[in-house]
């Protein structure tokens, strides 16, 4: 359940047209009230010899107890509640008890006998609106301040007695969402999105690895937005508005966003948080006695996505293991580098990887306050991803891309403990949401070169696959069994006997793998391990093809597998992980 205090108001009359109309897209269906300040007000919806008028002379009555001049200008006060999609249809009466505990909770109505007049209309099964004038019976102001959060707090309740679908709390840190109108607006004009949406991810995409003001509005004139530079006298830069060209006012003047009502996070000063470098935070990471692994000689896409596998490796270790400010900056700075992501996938990944960019957004702020500087690894890998461009959906690319899923997913998972440590219920639930979205664009992902990989396994020599089936047993003789019952378990064969021909001690490597994180809870652990053996011994994430395998990208995602590879080794079992 959803209340929304909407912006106070001078003009009840005009209000009641709107609760009592049609609608803007004539959505209003059998307006009537349920619920009064005394329980006897007149209602237009019912009552054919009363008019808005009438209820809005009522309701308006104690302004002629104060004094003209003293009269508050914005004297009406909103609020609207609204159930879940899924919650059951409730009664007018229990919506009408719904809105004396809100106005009751809110102080609008807090039960003296000398309360503001309020009236809920209900035009639609799933939500009501609260309409009342803030000045109270005995001339006094209502005290309602932090009306929204109090508001909050009841329906927390409510949903626990009426048994409805049960809202995460809030701690205020959420971006502001859409309005009604800003909805509507996009619906009427074909929109996928409301504009402020899509600004918001613009602009979040924009401040991925950015290092400068410049860099950062380049990057927003490049997106095609138009922006608009607050300057002080001095010179100085205060802030920044943003809009889309075609999002215009009905005096076709382009509609502009402040950052700060795009998102907590987006306005300048938060934005420029990411671009300063603490003393102490200055030292390189090899102070911090973490492993600091050397890259491959890979360029372009495949690079990028090998350096964000090893900067995300190590955030994770920070959030299991740090303070809360590094912890809250590794997560803040993972959300850039699924916003690069997203932005650089290939066309068969770009829509699961950009939902879950989307999803993590939450997950990206809290009250916790990060320290910057420390993300710096980080930030750089958002920054390789943008700009060594799009990522091709085939050989070394999409491999690398599968690997860098894999371990985005495990960090969206540590973040999502992390936060429900905190209990930031809203940012673990969009983390899991995130994690989620990450298993799909997964399955996109690793499809062709884990089929190529078991392909490799398959056709090793008895005696090679004998050995590192011997190995298995030998580093992991708990799991062992089940690994080898995977489609995977090939993919893991190869993988194995390819970081021995490079000089790797393989059981070093699948001890070193294994112990990194638990594996009990993984479906697909062979997956894991791939993954996990190929970023440690810097081998290729997909070795040359075979002569005689069907060429990458000859088959569409989710289209049968070639009859030389395994029906169902080439699909991960990464939907049931964890």
């Amino acid at each position: 359940m959803i209340p929304r205090i909407h912006q106070q108001g001078g003009n009840t009359l005009g209000l009641l047209h709107y609760l009592y109309g049609k609608g803007t897209h004539e959505e209003h269906i059998d307006p009537h009230l349920v619920a009064s300040f005394d329980g006897m007000a007149p209602d237009p919806g019912r009552e054919p010899s009363v008019t808005e008028k009438d209820l809005q002379h009522l309701l308006d009555q104690p302004l002629s107890l104060v004094a003209a001049d003293q009269r508050p200008d914005q004297h009406v006060w909103h609020c609207s509640v609204r159930a879940a999609p899924d919650d059951p249809i409730l009664s007018d009466e229990q919506w009408g008890d719904i809105a004396r505990r809100m106005v009751a909770a809110t102080g609008i109505d807090p039960g003296d006998g000398a309360g503001c007049r309020w009236a809920a209309v209900r035009h639609a099964d799933d939500h009501i609106h609260i309409i009342a004038t803030l000045v109270r019976e005995d001339g006094r102001r209502p005290d309602h301040h932090r009306s929204g959060k109090r508001a909050q707090s009841e329906c927390r309740l409510l949903e626990k007695e009426l048994g409805l679908h049960q809202v995460a709390p809030g701690d205020g840190t959420a971006a502001k969402r859409a309005t009604s109108a800003e909805r509507h607006k996009a619906e009427r004009e074909g929109r996928e999105r409301p504009a402020r949406e899509e600004l918001r991810e613009t602009v979040r995409r924009a401040v991925a690895g950015a290092t400068s003001k410049e860099e950062f509005f380049d990057r927003l004139a490049a997106a095609g937005l138009l922006i608009r530079k607050r300057i002080a006298p001095s010179g100085d830069l205060l802030g920044y508005k943003v809009a889309l060209p075609d999002d215009r006012n009905k005096d076709d003047e382009p509609v502009f966003y402040a950052g700060s009502t795009l998102a907590p996070d987006l306005s300048l000063p938060r934005i420029r948080e990411r671009w300063a470098l603490p003393a102490e935070a200055a030292t390189s990471a090899d102070d911090s006695g973490l492993e600091q692994p050397t890259l491959p000689p890979v360029t372009g896409p495949a690079f990028a996505r090998r350096r964000a596998t090893a900067a995300t490796w190590q955030a994770l270790l920070i959030i299991d293991h740090g303070d809360d400010g590094t912890a809250a900056a590794q997560i803040a700075a993972a959300g850039e580098v699924l916003d690069a992501l997203a932005k650089t996938s290939a066309a068969h990944t770009r829509s699961e990887l950009r939902d879950a960019a989307v999803a993590f957004e939450r997950a990206s702020r809290s009250h916790v306050k990060a320290v910057r500087g420390h993300d710096r690894a980080l930030r750089q890998a958002a920054r390789d991803l943008i700009y060594s461009g799009p990522a091709l959906g085939r050989g070394e690319d999409c491999a690398t891309t599968a690997m860098l899923i894999d371990m985005a997913f495990f960090l969206a998972i540590a973040a999502a403990n992390w936060h429900a440590r905190k209990h930031h219920s809203q940012q673990a639930a969009s983390a899991r949401q995130a994690a989620e979205r990450l298993r799909a664009a997964y399955q996109a992902a690793a499809g062709e070169p884990m089929a190529v990989l078991c392909h490799r396994g398959q056709r090793l020599a008895p005696r090679v696959h004998q050995r590192q089936a011997d190995l298995l047993h030998q580093v992991l003789p708990e799991l062992a069994e089940r690994i080898r019952a995977e489609p995977g378990w090939p993919a893991l064969a190869a993988t194995l006997d390819d970081a021995r021909r490079a000089g790797h001690d393989p059981a070093a490597l699948l001890t070193d793998a294994a112990r990194r994180r638990e594996l009990d809870t993984a479906t697909s652990i062979s997956d894991v391990l791939v993954w996990r053996l190929r970023r440690g011994a810097r081998l290729p994430a997909l070795p040359e093809t075979p002569l005689d395998t069907p060429a990458q990208g000859s088959r569409r995602p989710g289209s049968p597998a070639p009859t030389t590879l395994p029906a169902q080794g080439a699909l991960s079992d990464f939907s049931r992980r964890r």
